[in-house]
């Protein structure tokens, strides 16, 4: 179910479309790197549970809303120009929180990046994981490389480098628009290089880091903060994505947050 959030400020009016998913649990790869006795191992899956409704943007951030952003001095200009109904592409993790707090005080909401769960969630059958390969052997580092490229070549991605106009990718069984197009997407979710116990059943140590933050597109991959052009480098597996842009999410908040946030005090 498709909503609509508009608020008006002098000369400016800030509208953003968003779906409400209902609350619900489902099992997902965790994101990072895992290894068990120094050899990398396939994430662990692990049941999720969402216990709000996720109310998400339908549709990426267009340039035209980004640049709304832009013209208030809040944001840095894309490096991709484009205009009007097409995703604002060529932005970092940094930019897309910037857009966030913005937006956020436009529009009297709280908004934010998904976490990579959420994101997940809202995509749905279009929710593909890191490209893994399994057990290897590690003395031989050619050979994982290997079954990486051929795992990624039989997933048939091709390059497709300009941005396409809302919904040219269609929407998925949950409402959500152009997931796992050719516009790949920041979440909140950092890094996370963790070693297995000996079984594989827990995690015994993990180390976050924050300056690199999970994407999602095609297939999930992690990128430092301040990169905006995928190919420039950070793609830990796989072809780099054509495109980084970003949509966000909407916080329910409680009755005292939004009255606050009506007045400007976060």
């Amino acid at each position: 179910m498709a909503n609509w959030l508009l608020a008006e400020r002098p000369h400016e009016i800030v509208v953003a479309e968003f779906v409400t998913l209902p609350a619900g649990s489902f099992e997902h790869p965790r994101p990072g790197e895992f290894l068990r006795g120094n050899r990398p191992v396939m994430a662990p899956r692990i049941v999720v549970k969402l216990g709000v409704p996720l109310e998400i943007m339908k549709y990426q951030v267009s340039a035209l809303e980004y640049g709304r952003c832009v013209a208030a001095g809040a944001c840095r200009p894309a490096d991709k120009s484009s205009n009007g109904n097409v995703p604002v592409t060529g932005i970092s993790h940094i930019d897309a929180e910037a857009y966030a707090n913005w937006l956020s005080s436009r529009t009297g909401a709280s908004w934010r990046l998904p976490t990579d769960q959420e994101w997940a969630y809202a995509a749905g059958e279009r929710f593909r994981s890191d490209i893994e390969v399994g057990d290897s052997d590690p003395n031989n580092p050619a050979q994982r490389w290997l079954v990486q490229y051929r795992t990624e070549a039989s997933l048939g991605q091709k390059a497709d480098p300009d941005p396409r106009t809302r919904g040219a990718f269609g929407t998925n069984s949950k409402g959500v628009a152009d997931i796992a197009g050719n516009v790949w997407e920041w979440t909140s979710t950092c890094y996370v290089h963790a070693t297995m116990s000996t079984d594989g059943r827990q995690i015994s140590s993990s180390i976050d880091n924050c300056g690199v933050h999970v994407v999602e597109g095609f297939h999930r991959t992690y990128m430092s903060n301040f990169i905006r052009d995928g190919k420039s480098g950070g793609c830990a597996v796989g072809t780099p994505p054509d495109n980084l842009g970003f949509r966000l999410v909407r916080e329910r908040l409680n009755f005292v947050q939004a009255t606050l946030r009506r007045f400007g005090i976060s």
